[in-house]
This record gives structure tokens, C-alpha cells and sequence, in this order.
């Protein structure tokens, strides 16, 4: 078995029944008794012959028939059988709250092109609901699966989004399960939304996915686009970075793409990247931009874009800090 003491614990409780497993709570501190009862809320269905080890082990004989219900139900019941309601229903509040960011576990891993196809046809709410609980990188490449309108249609709603009962995240959660599961392997108010998760996702979209996701959101409320547009780091903004903090970028940036990213900038840009080069490196980069000639928009976008990677990835792993602007000056 591959079970921790405290799941065989759960098991053994659910086995029990209600009123013999309240009687053992009783025993237990308030800790144990949070920390079995969220062991119960995840039992849902056990394999018979594992039940029977359990109980084995336990040299314990109480078989209760194929398949062993556990779940919400059973564990608000022993709750309330050995704390009283009361304090019952501000325990299983925490452990729900704190179940409710799990419940889309199934399509972390999954390919980002499934997720869309399993949300095809979804509710926009229940798109922004879902991809609001992944990680930013992942529901970043979901996003940007979507058709132009859905996608700044979900923008929008992340961003409006504060909190989601936990009901409902477990009904939208199980009925997606459902859905997912012959194409896919295999909290009370949860925060889940808001401007800052959407800027995340918004950060890891290509520069035409970015482009479009902004675009949209200007037409349906302007003043949150310009929200998320201030918080968002863009190219321009290398102005803004430490001379030690364009140094490290620097270094992780070839030449060929440096040279394309510049392609076109301000004077104030070109001037914060030349000053942070050796003079070799700098003449070598003049040269490279002269000898480039005219260059794509597209081409030049992408190469930003690909910096501006690299300063993400470098303020992630806390090597640099990243002032945005209009934020106070950092005081050493």
C-alpha cells in the first residue's frame, strides 16, 4: 500500500461509520481531527481490497460492502457528531476553502490545445473560472488558443473575477472532469481572478496574442486595459531597469537578436543598452544593426518579445528587480 498513516486513519474512520468514528475523534486533538476529516473529504471511492488491507492492518474486522463512501457529506456528519455544528462548519469552511485551488489539478498537465478543445462551448465565465485557477504559463498558452472575441471576452472576466464559492468551482470542476475524461490522462470563497493573475497570463502570450488581448480589452472598458497595460513590462521599459540589472539581461541576449530589438527604438533605449556594452561589444552591435537593413515589424516584435523573456525570467528567479512605471524609486 501506498497510503501515509493518516490516509489509512481516514480509511479506517469512513469504515467505521458515523457514530463509532466520532466516538474515536472525540479522543483527538482539534489538529488530528482537521487534518483525518481532510483526509475523508478526499476519500470519495475506495478499492474494496485496499479497504480490506487497511483493516487487516488495523487487525480490525469491519467490512461495509464494495466501494466505501467517504466525501463532504460524511465528513460535515462526523464533524458535527464530535465538535458540534458549530464548530463543524468553520472547519470544514477552512478545508474546503483550501481543497477549492486543487480542483482543476487534472488539467495542469494536460496539452494546451486539449484544454481548448475541452472548453469549446463553454461559457465564457466558466473559461475565465478555469484559467484563472492554472498556471499563468499554461492558461497563458490555453488564452491564446482561443478565437480573437472569446479571448478578450475571458480577459475581461479574469480580470473583473475576485472570488468564486467553492461550490461552485467543484461543480464547474466535476462536470469538466467528466468531460476530460476520455480525451484527457489522468475553498468558502477562494480568490482565483483579478487584474494581476490576468497580466501574468497576458505576459507569457506571444506578441500577437498580447497585441489582440489588449486590443479587445480597449473596446469593451479602456480604463482596465490601461490597468493592465501599466503593470505589464514591456520592451520600452528596459529604461527603467538598474545598469547591473541590463548588464545580466545582456548577457543571455545574442547579438543577431539584440540588434533587431533595437531596430527602430527610442533614443532612450538604444542609449540604456549601448552604455551597459563594452566598447568592442558596442561597436560590433552598431556595426550588426547598420549592415541589417530594413526589418519586418513582426521580426522586431518578436526579438523584443524574447528579451523582454529573459527579464521576466531573471526577476522570477529574483536576480534583478523590476521597477514599473509611476512605482517609488527603490532605496538601497
Amino acid at each position: 500500500m501506498n497510503l501515509s498513516g493518516r490516509q489509512k486513519a481516514a480509511l479506517l474512520l469512513v469504515q467505521l461509520g458515523r457514530e463509532r468514528a466520532a466516538r474515536v475523534m472525540e479522543h483527538l486533538d482539534v489538529a488530528e481531527v482537521e487534518e483525518l476529516t481532510g483526509e475523508i473529504m478526499r476519500l470519495e471511492r475506495v478499492d474494496q481490497r485496499l479497504a480490506d488491507e487497511v483493516v487487516d492492518e488495523f487487525c480490525a474486522v469491519a467490512q461495509l460492502g464494495p466501494g466505501l463512501g467517504g466525501g463532504v457529506g460524511f465528513a460535515q456528519q462526523v464533524l458535527e457528531a464530535s465538535l458540534g455544528k458549530d464548530q463543524a462548519a468553520g472547519m470544514l469552511e477552512r478545508l474546503q476553502a483550501s481543497m477549492a485551488g486543487h480542483s482543476f489539478d487534472f488539467l495542469q498537465q494536460a496539452d494546451a490545445r486539449q484544454v481548448v478543445s475541452l472548453l469549446d462551448g463553454e461559457h465564457p465565465q466558466t473559461i475565465a473560472l478555469v484559467l484563472a485557477h492554472l498556471r499563468p504559463e499554461h492558461a497563458s498558452a490555453i488564452l491564446a488558443g482561443l478565437p480573437n472575441d472569446l479571448r478578450a471576452d475571458v480577459a475581461h472576466r479574469i480580470a473583473l473575477m475576485e472570488r468564486a464559492s467553492p461550490d461552485v468551482v467543484a461543480v464547474v470542476a466535476e462536470s469538466l472532469h467528466r468531460k476530460a475524461s476520455a480525451v484527457l490522462a489522468p475553498r468558502e470563497l477562494a480568490a482565483v481572478g483579478g487584474v494581476q493573475p490576468l497580466v501574468e497570463i497576458i505576459n507569457r502570450a506571444d506578441p500577437t496574442t498580447e497585441r489582440a488581448i489588449l486590443e479587445g480589452l480597449t473596446e469593451r472598458d479602456e480604463a482596465l486595459a490601461e490597468q493592465v497595460r501599466s503593470l505589464m513590462f514591456v520592451f520600452a521599459d528596459v529604461v527603467l531597469l538598474e545598469d547591473r540589472a541590463v548588464q545580466l539581461v545582456l548577457r543571455q541576449v545574442e547579438t543577431g537578436t539584440l540588434s533587431q530589438a533595437l531596430k527602430g527604438a527610442g533614443p532612450e533605449v538604444r542609449e540604456k543598452v549601448l552604455r551597459n556594452m563594452s566598447e568592442r561589444a558596442r561597436e560590433n552591435l552598431l556595426e550588426e544593426i547598420e549592415m541589417l537593413g530594413p526589418v519586418r515589424l513582426s521580426q522586431v516584435e518578436e526579438a523584443r518579445a524574447a528579451i523582454v523573456q529573459v527579464i521576466r525570467g531573471l526577476e522570477e528567479s529574483g536576480q534583478i528587480v523590476v521597477r514599473r512605471e509611476g512605482e517609488d524609486e527603490l532605496v538601497a
